[in-house]
């Protein structure tokens, strides 16, 4: 690694973790330059601690939201600066885009293969849009809610437009009752696109994300020099906070921040006990 790639990367760890020079360029030094495993080592020794704003965002582009007749569809499309995502051409092929991935139920390989108003594949015009403009061009993911079991809600962060966002948030719910209490639904949708909770409850959480921060927590509480018998059971504590404010129904309402999500949804049931089914949310570029 040359200086000017070093002191690049140093720049980047900084900005991700808020760790000061000397101990960014040990760890880069440690881990030959990987920005990942970089974060990963300060954290270890305590010197970086957990957070959200350590995920790597390294692209630019939109989501888009397509709805209809209860029906949701939902697209990311990646450029690697804003001033592309700003850009007519892009934005007026994204918003095709979305029209035709709600069409296409979110699949994908059948969106690349659709004809756009021009005649031609999405895959060649994808190609060509990055011909045009320079830069590369991805249509990252897709979802698709369709309108059984439960109703659908979204909430769109700082829409540009309609439908056109940086984050977008779409949750299913059962238990919904019309006219009495279906103002949650929205407002359960912008609780998940400010609070990003990572699944619906505990124990739905990945295994491999958990066992990944148990370990940096544990490696981080030897680090501080707290004896052996001591690190299990703080290392408890701490997973246990980890999983509840990571899990959506575990997460403090975030209107209401002395409630637990699944306080309110019990306080807000009618007829019937709301559920939440399912949900997902996009933040364009996160963990790219």
């Amino acid at each position: 690694m040359s200086n000017k790639e070093l002191l690049d990367s140093i720049k980047k760890l900084r900005e991700m973790t808020g760790v000061g020079f000397n101990d960014c360029k040990i760890a880069l030094d440690e881990t030959k330059g990987d920005l990942e495993k970089s974060i990963e080592f300060l954290r270890k020794k305590g010197i970086a601690k957990a957070s959200k704003k350590m995920s790597r965002t390294a692209s630019e582009g939109l989501a888009l939201l397509k709805e209809k007749d209860g029906k949701i569809a939902l697209i990311e499309i990646n450029s690697e600066t804003d001033f592309v995502a700003k850009n007519e051409d892009f934005i007026k092929f994204c918003k095709e885009l979305s029209e035709l991935n709600f069409s296409s139920v979110g699949n994908l390989s059948k969106l690349n293969e659709a004809i756009m108003a021009n005649g031609i594949k999405v895959k060649e015009n994808l190609v060509s849009l990055i011909a045009k403009i320079g830069e590369k061009i991805i249509i990252r993911r897709a979802n698709f809610f369709d309108n059984s079991r439960g109703e659908n809600f979204f909430y769109v962060h700082s829409a540009t437009e309609k439908g056109i966002g940086k984050i977008i948030s779409v949750v299913k719910i059962d238990g919904i009752s019309k006219g009495k209490n279906e103002d949650i639904g929205p407002k359960i949708a912008m609780h998940i696109a400010a609070s990003n909770p990572l699944a619906i409850d505990k124990d739905e959480i990945d295994k491999s994300i958990v066992d990944k921060e148990l370990e940096i927590i544990k490696e981080e509480i030897k680090s501080s020099g707290k004896p052996d018998e001591m690190v299990e059971k703080i290392s408890k504590g701490k997973i246990s906070k980890f999983l509840n404010d990571n899990s959506l129904l575990n997460q403090m309402w975030i209107m209401d921040p002395k409630k637990k999500v699944s306080e309110i949804l019990k306080e807000r049931s009618i007829q019937k006990k709301i559920k939440i089914l399912e949900f997902v949310r996009y933040k364009v570029g996160e963990g790219v």
